[in-house]
């Protein structure tokens, strides 16, 4: 390692511990899938039944003001470690409506934090949307837009799901556009459903695609759940993503989470085998360091031990909140994901 990687590793950990007595500045952009965060209230519109109170689920006030305390104590710990804060940007999704994110930022863990909202409903059929949590102070919208994926069943009838909701502004100054997702499930079998996820990566293509056409070298950050690894099909041939920033060709995307996802790191697990479903990919632009604009760091899963199933059928799994149809009171059946952004400031 040579000296000037040296000097930049050392600014860096120096700035986790008083970002202000040196020339870094460090953003933490989150993604969590959330699982099913539902209020208690039966939506006639909506496949909500089981989360109801009545419902399979015994869905009562009690227990979603606790799922509600769970995703706020965890949300305040992404990134912590390094930044001293909780995340600058945050994607979620398996959220039902802008009340149950309202309850969220409204909790004690987070109303110091100033966070603000977007969200559009989807026409999923059970009613779970996707949103972007942005602290005021440090990033300021200036678009936004929600984009329909279209699908079909073999019989020819629409198949809804999740919209990808797209939202444009500065991140201290720096524009940088997010995408956030909830690609279509595996239900029925990895291989039956792909073809709907494929459709979800071009997509997610063409408003990449659209936003490089109207401005130049963007910077995109796209996050979700997308069902697919980072080696499947709709990530490496149709969004083109690489795990190597010295591989990039033009149109080309990064996508730090393949290189865990190749050491055995995973999000999910299913069946005894562990799934990186979670991911960030990005433009090029935000892999090359620029002066006093915002780059690539270096991404994680976080999977702290309380976030984990301690013993049991499921021990080491993330722990859910329902987990074998019983209640476990826990946080998620995925751990969150998150990138670090830094840049150099006077």
């Amino acid at each position: 390692m040579n000296y000037r990687y040296i000097l930049l590793f050392f600014l860096i950990s120096y700035n986790s511990f008083s970002q202000n007595k040196n020339n870094y500045q460090i953003r933490t952009i989150a993604f969590y899938n959330v699982e099913n965060l539902f209020d208690t209230l039966n939506d006639s519109l909506k496949r909500d039944d089981d989360r109801t109170p009545n419902g399979k689920d015994q869905w009562t006030k009690k227990r979603y003001l606790k799922k509600i305390e769970n995703t706020s104590k965890v949300i305040t710990e992404i990134g912590a470690k390094i930044t001293n804060t909780s995340p600058d940007i945050i994607g979620l999704c398996e959220i039902e409506n802008l009340q149950v994110i309202e309850d969220l930022i409204s909790h004690p863990n987070l109303i110091t934090k100033n966070y603000g909202i977007i969200h559009f409903n989807s026409p999923d059929e059970r009613g779970i949307d996707v949103a972007l949590l942005y602290k005021k102070n440090i990033f300021l919208p200036d678009a936004f837009v929600s984009h329909r994926l279209l699908l079909e069943t073999k019989e020819g009838y629409r198949d809804y799901t999740r919209d990808q909701l797209v939202v444009s502004g500065f991140l201290d100054n720096d524009k940088i556009h997010f995408i956030v997702n909830h690609w279509p499930s595996r239900s029925g079998g990895e291989v039956r459903s792909k073809p709907n996820r494929l459709a979800a990566a071009k997509l997610n293509k063409r408003i990449i695609d659209s936003i490089s056409r109207t401005e130049v070298l963007p910077k995109i950050i796209s996050m979700g759940d997308l069902n697919d690894d980072p080696t499947d099909d709709s990530l490496k041939k149709i969004l083109r993503t690489a795990g190597k920033k010295n591989k990039l060709e033009d149109g080309d995307l990064y996508n730090p989470m393949e290189k865990l996802y190749k050491k055995g790191v995973g999000s999910l697990a299913y069946k005894d085998k562990w799934f990186l479903f979670d991911q960030f990919f990005m433009t090029k632009p935000l892999t090359e360091p620029i002066n006093k604009q915002y780059t690539f760091w270096k991404t994680g899963v976080y999977n702290p031990t309380y976030l984990i199933t301690p013993n049991g059928r499921y021990q080491g799994y993330p722990l859910r909140t329902y987990a074998g149809g019983s209640y476990t009171g826990g946080y998620s059946d995925h751990f969150p994901v998150y990138i670090y952004l830094i840049r150099k400031i006077e």
